[in-house]
């Protein structure tokens, strides 16, 4: 007998026509849908017309599934997994799964779709060749102030997830331990019907969630800009705002970048983040 297939699928974050043709496909086909909450799930497939049965599978069972699964596979009946929101295992359940099929050799597809972290680097207008995503920082202020200060060095753009009872406490503590002179983003309820997208200073950021409770509602994904490796090195920083402040003038970020890497003898990307902050 043939094995089955296990298949990890992404579904919307929000607005539900942002599904793939094959994600639709698959989760008709499939003889079983592994989700995160079954009942978060359900009105996604019934939007749809999709009937397959679902079971649940999140972070507390997917250990004790885990071996159920791989029976299951085994045995020729294909299975999706999918998350509440977004691509599954990104800040999600499924890691142990596909670690256990993947251990006993069976096939695993992957059927690409949404993604928080992707969409807000999108719009976040920060540098987006390098970036770490850390999830969740932790939830009391002495921990998350702890994490905070391993990216006081951090040069790539730091994405972080947050809720949004802690979304204020969050932009207190960034600006405590990495200061003021980090341009930060906020996106939150990416792809939903309020959808905003803000940029500033933590301290600013703060300042404009206070005035207006409604943005401190939703899911939110967090986003710090890296340090530039001209930090310390004054008179060349100095040089290369006042170059690229004249060619932004005249010309987009990317041309203009390149050019006063040139004139000033600095590495592209630390150009490019600075004339990304003096265009904003």
């Amino acid at each position: 007998m043939n094995s089955g297939v296990f298949y990890v699928v992404a579904t919307p974050i929000g607005n539900l026509a942002d599904i793939s043709l094959r994600a639709l496909q698959i989760l008709k086909e499939v003889d079983l849908i592994l989700a995160e909450d079954t009942r978060h799930s359900r009105p996604l497939l019934n939007h749809y017309g999709i009937t397959t049965q679902l079971k649940a599978c999140h972070e507390h069972n997917e250990s004790r599934l885990s071996d159920w699964v791989v029976e299951q596979i085994q045995a020729g009946q294909s299975l999706a997994l999918i998350s509440d929101a977004g691509t599954p295992l990104i800040s999600d359940p499924g890691f142990v799964l596909v670690r256990a099929l993947r251990e006993a050799d069976l096939r695993i597809e992957v059927v690409p779709g949404a993604s928080s972290v992707i969409a807000a680097l999108s719009v976040a207008g920060l540098a987006t060749d390098r970036f770490l995503f850390d999830g969740f920082l932790p939830a009391k202020q002495a921990a998350r102030c702890e994490s905070l200060k391993h990216y006081q060095g951090e040069q790539r753009t730091v994405v972080l997830l947050e809720s949004s009872h802690r979304i204020l406490a969050c932009l207190n503590d960034i600006h405590k331990i990495l200061g003021d002179q980090r341009q930060i983003v906020v996106a939150r309820e990416l792809t939903k019907k309020f959808e905003t997208v803000k940029s500033g200073t933590a301290s600013e950021l703060v300042q404009e969630l206070e005035e207006d409770s409604n943005q401190q509602r939703g899911e939110f994904v967090v986003l710090i800009a890296g340090v530039t490796a001209l930090d310390g090195r004054d008179d060349t920083l100095q040089e290369l705002r006042r170059v690229l402040t004249v060619l932004l003038d005249d010309l987009p970020v990317k041309q203009a970048a390149a050019i006063a890497a040139k004139l000033c003898n600095v590495g592209k990307n630390d150009a490019y983040k600075l004339a990304l902050e003096l265009k904003q």
